[in-house]
């Protein structure tokens, strides 16, 4: 009887694909209003280092809800309402930009969208390493991964299709439907687990006793997102290339059906390096993804705007973040253990954010100076980052 109680469940429960489907919805929300935010802050008159400004507070403030409700997830007896609203909060800010206008107003409604992502994040890796086992880490985190960017591939699609049938604002507004549908999917679907509470001195004291491996990945982590600049950026910069030949306009729309093309790459990548990850040792997985960032900002430093070009760094760039996104966090939940997988997740998106926050800022504007500059930064962090995970 004991026996069976203890049987291995399926990887892709239930819980799992609820999960998958809340990050499909929300991803397809918040993506449809991103890929038309670079042309709209063009509308308003604001260049890269504005975008990089708002890309990278955004992502800072969302560092710092990560790591508050990493903190804090361990001590609450139920987690999965703090992914509620977290969701929910991502729903809310993407959709207020329908009433932006002035570019600080674009910032607000991000910082709002982001700050429900970054605290739903850390609740939502525990919720998924407690559906599935250690053996499957790699396919459950990668089926997420592949579903979030099956929503970006989706929301661009609509955010092309949306703006010339109905206009900006409109778009932006009708990203709260598919936000509202991820926080309910969430809800409904994901089952909680009993777990151990935590005070919070002793949370905080797990802070500093994070195991010695998990702390070297961060190392790595850290160095490697600070040259992880936003994808808004390159639709930005796709688009100025562009806008001689095509015009704004069509530049904007040939950009973001672009990044299109990104997430479908990014999606499938997320998954085969699930299976890489549970195949072979993921840190070397996670180390080539790194390395493999080098080549789109090589590209990006060689002259023209050709439409091949762009297509083979935006392809690249898909195929490398799939690996990063997947295997850090199925890197993660192998080394933490259980009671500390609030804390351990909390921590770790937000050194991703700190290297968000760094990267967006720091790349915007040395683009805005010298491309070379900004990209060579790009290749040192990403090889940094690749030594550090690989020793």
């Amino acid at each position: 009887m004991k026996q069976r109680n203890k049987r291995v469940p399926h990887w892709a429960g239930p819980a799992v694909v609820g999960i998958g489907l809340a990050s499909l919805f929300s991803d397809m929300g918040h993506e449809t209003a991103t890929a038309a935010m670079p042309a709209f802050l063009a509308s308003l008159g604001a260049g890269s280092a504005a975008l990089g400004v708002i890309e990278g507070l955004a992502d800072g403030a969302s560092s710092v809800a990560k790591l508050m409700s990493g903190l804090y997830a361990d001590r609450l007896r139920r987690r999965k309402p703090l992914a509620v609203v977290g969701y929910l909060l991502t729903a809310l800010g993407m959709a207020s930009l329908a009433v932006a206008t002035d570019w600080w107003h674009v910032l607000l409604g991000r910082l709002g969208a982001w700050l429900g992502r970054g605290a739903r994040t850390p609740v939502r890796n525990v919720l998924l390493a407690e559906a599935t086992t250690p053996e499957s880490y790699g396919r459950a985190y990668g089926f997420e991964r592949a579903m979030d960017s099956a929503g970006a591939v989706i929301g661009p699609l609509l955010s092309v299709g949306l703006l010339a049938a109905v206009g900006m604002r409109r778009t932006f507004a009708l990203t709260l439907v598919p936000g509202v549908i991820a926080a309910v999917l969430i809800a409904v679907l994901v089952p909680e687990h009993r777990h151990e509470t935590r005070s919070h001195e002793k949370v905080l004291a797990n802070v500093g006793a994070l195991p010695q491996e998990f702390r070297r990945l961060l190392v790595g982590v850290g160095i490697a997102g600070a040259g992880d600049f936003s994808n808004t950026l390159l639709i930005l910069w796709a688009t100025q290339a562009w806008a001689p030949h095509y015009g704004l306009t069509r530049a904007a729309r040939l950009a973001m059906l672009s990044y299109v093309g990104y997430n479908v790459i990014y999606s499938g990548s997320c998954y085969v390096s699930g299976h890489l990850a549970d195949t072979f040792p993921m840190r070397l997985v996670l180390a080539g993804g790194y390395a493999l960032a080098v080549i789109p900002a090589g590209l990006l430093i060689l002259p023209g705007s050709s439409w091949l070009k762009f297509a083979a760094i935006f392809g690249l760039s898909g195929l490398y973040m799939g690996v990063w996104e997947t295997v850090e966090s199925a890197t993660a939940a192998t080394t933490l253990p259980n009671p500390m997988r609030g804390v351990g997740f909390g921590v770790l998106a937000t050194v991703n954010g700190l290297g968000d926050l760094v990267s967006s800022v720091v790349v915007g504007f040395l683009w805005a100076i010298s491309p070379a500059a900004a990209m060579s930064f790009v290749i040192a962090t990403s090889l940094a980052g690749a030594l550090i995970v690989a020793s």
